[in-house]
């Protein structure tokens, strides 16, 4: 696994993508954020905001916008899906073909894939050969895309099957705000986050 991180793809312009390219991006670190939709890539581009999903956030100068497959994962050390959980296995197919073995890959998706039942992680080593395998990592815990964007205190959880991985997407998102406690309990970390929405509507 390659642990120093300086360029990060993170694949979904929505407003969790959104949010977490601009904290990557505020750390210093070169990210490109790919979004599906060409007219609200070029809007971004043009505004240096994106006005739909996370409006009055501005995009910091280290984020590139694109629409571009082999651009967003040019050089990529850190591969991050944004994407909604029922799309995860879509837009792993789309970009498996960029992917290599030893880059971080970290789903930050929350659910379960309805089809299936999989959890997201089982979704992603179901479409990737092994290889891939150690490298696959979960970003989640109670957060709000329009909360990280403006720098407010949050606290999430990086879940990987191994340490090394686990503490390696920690140091990638950590900041003085933007909490991040490494944890080996890759299914604890999703079913709790599929589950929570469930339990708060149960609960009232």
């Amino acid at each position: 696994m390659k642990k120093v991180v300086e360029r990060v793809a993170v694949l979904g312009a929505g407003s969790w993508g959104t949010a977490l390219a601009v904290l990557l991006a505020n750390k210093g670190l070169s990210v490109r954020l790919w979004g599906r939709l060409e007219d609200g890539v070029q809007e971004m581009q043009k505004s240096r905001e994106n006005r739909f999903f996370l409006p009055e956030v501005r995009l910091p100068e280290g984020l590139e916008v694109t629409e571009d497959k082999d651009q967003v994962m040019m050089d990529a050390d850190a591969v991050v899906f944004a994407v909604p959980a029922q799309a995860v296995r879509e837009v792993v197919r789309r970009f498996r073909s960029f992917l290599q073995p030893g880059r971080i890959l970290i789903n930050t998706a929350k659910g379960i894939e309805t089809q299936s039942l999989l959890r997201l992680s089982q979704v992603l080593k179901q479409e990737l050969p092994r290889e891939f395998w150690p490298c696959i990592s979960v970003l989640s815990g109670p957060s709000h895309a329009e909360e990280v964007a403006r720098d407010l205190p949050t606290a999430v959880v990086a879940a990987a099957d191994s340490q090394a991985v686990a503490e390696a997407v920690q140091d990638l998102f950590m900041t003085p705000r933007f909490r991040v406690y490494a944890n080996l309990d890759v299914v604890g970390v999703e079913l709790g986050a599929a589950l929570k929405n469930v339990i708060a509507l149960s609960t009232g």
